[in-house]
């Protein structure tokens, strides 16, 4: 067995490397025929891939022609529609443009009306303020004009107060104004020469026992503000009051001694001072002046204690008027009391007579009555009559 197997050793050997060979040479067959059939697959396939991709194109190209056309027909109805649609939409916004602008024509027109009546009212207030406003501005002239003559009476009244003569007519003057505006024209009278041979400047016509009041304006002016003037030193100041003092002294015994005259005039006179400003002075600051013009019987008035002191006078002899009227009014009202007397009588008889026409119409209303009774009588009796000449009454069937 042994040596069956060293004996075919070399055969086996060679079967065995041909077996390899063949194995060899089928597996480079397998691998061509692997590559042919492979590139033959893969012709055959890229030709059917080619095929598929020209088919699968095609089918696409035909559907997105079709799709094209789909769209183009949906574009168009898409088209139609947004044109109806458009066209609605524009009548609609004309319409509502329209009514729109009829509506703010109208809001407009009634703003317009709004404004032209405001801008009325607005200009006939401007007119007025602006015609108030002129009316103003003339009457601010006006006063101006004034200020400016009263500026220019002022300059003259002080022009005219300086001169001694001047202020003597400017007391005068206001003195005849006053005395004639507070009594009547019989109970005063102005530049009377009295038995003395001087001349008064009014004279008041009072009734007994006062009689004849003399009233004599003066003015002391020059040392009054000499006084009061404050660029002066003291000592000039207190000579000026001095002076003053003496002025208004003068002035009382001249008045005392030419216009209070036993049997022709009161026992007083009066002396007028035309400024009120003087007049408190005295009462303020120099009371023993006036006190020694009240020993002298003289008594300082200002225009508003005249005003008062000829305000009692006209009560005075409107008094004694009434006084002297009093027999007159005693006359009437006795006549009155028998007018009244004979109308009282008159008015009983005409009250007698009243009763009298009453009870006479009491008569008569009674007569009326008892004759009506009598007619009522005889009717009621020609009615018995009528019926007993008829008969009884048939009874009722």
């Amino acid at each position: 067995m042994d040596l069956m197997l060293s004996e075919s050793g070399p055969w086996i050997g060679g079967l065995l490397l041909l077996v390899v060979l063949l194995q060899l040479v089928m597996m480079l067959r397998a691998r061509r025929l692997e590559r042919s059939v492979g590139a033959q697959l893969g012709e055959q396939l890229d030709q059917r891939f080619a095929a598929q991709h020209r088919e699968l194109l095609r089918d696409l190209h035909e559907g997105l022609s079709r799709q094209t056309d789909r769209i183009g027909e949906h574009a168009r109805a898409d088209r139609e529609v947004l044109q109806r649609g458009l066209a609605a939409a524009s009548v609609q916004l004309s319409r509502s443009i329209e009514a729109l602008t009829h509506s703010v024509e109208g809001r407009l027109q009634t703003l317009a009306g709004q404004v032209n009546q405001r801008l009325d009212e607005g200009f006939r207030k401007t007119n007025d303020t602006f015609a108030s406003v002129m009316a103003r501005l003339a009457t601010i002239d006006e006063a101006q004009k004034k200020i400016d003559g009263l500026t220019t009476n002022v300059v003259s009244l002080q022009e005219l107060l300086g001169d001694k003569r001047a202020r003597g007519a400017f007391g005068e003057v206001q003195l005849e104004a006053l005395v004639r505006n507070m009594l009547p024209p019989d109970a005063f009278e102005f530049q009377t020469v009295l038995p003395n041979n001087t001349r008064v400047d009014c004279v008041l016509k009072l009734p007994a026992p006062t009689g004849l009041v003399a009233v004599d304006a003066k003015f002391p002016l020059e040392n009054y503000h000499r006084m009061l003037d404050s660029e002066l030193a003291d000592s000039d100041r207190r000579a000026a009051q001095t002076a003053f003092r003496a002025d208004v002294r003068r002035h009382v015994d001249a008045i005392a001694g030419k216009y209070i005259l036993p049997g022709v005039t009161s026992d007083g006179a009066m002396m007028f001072l035309p400024a009120e400003a003087v007049f408190a002075e005295l009462h303020a600051y120099h009371p023993e002046v006036v006190v020694y013009a009240q020993s002298r019987r003289v008594w300082i008035v200002s225009p508003t204690t005249l005003m008062a002191v000829l305000n009692t006078a006209r009560a005075v002899l409107k008094d004694v008027e009434t006084r002297k009227q009093i027999h007159v009014i005693q006359d009437a009202l006795g006549k009155l009391a028998k007018d009244f007397h004979r109308f009282d009588e008159r008015m009983n008889a005409l009250a007698r007579h009243i009763d009298q026409a009453s009870k006479d119409v009491q008569d008569v209303q009674t007569s009326s009555r008892k004759i009506s009774a009598h007619f009522q009588k005889i009717e009621s009796a020609r009615l018995d009559e009528l019926e007993a000449l008829s008969g009884p009454a048939q009874p009722p069937m």
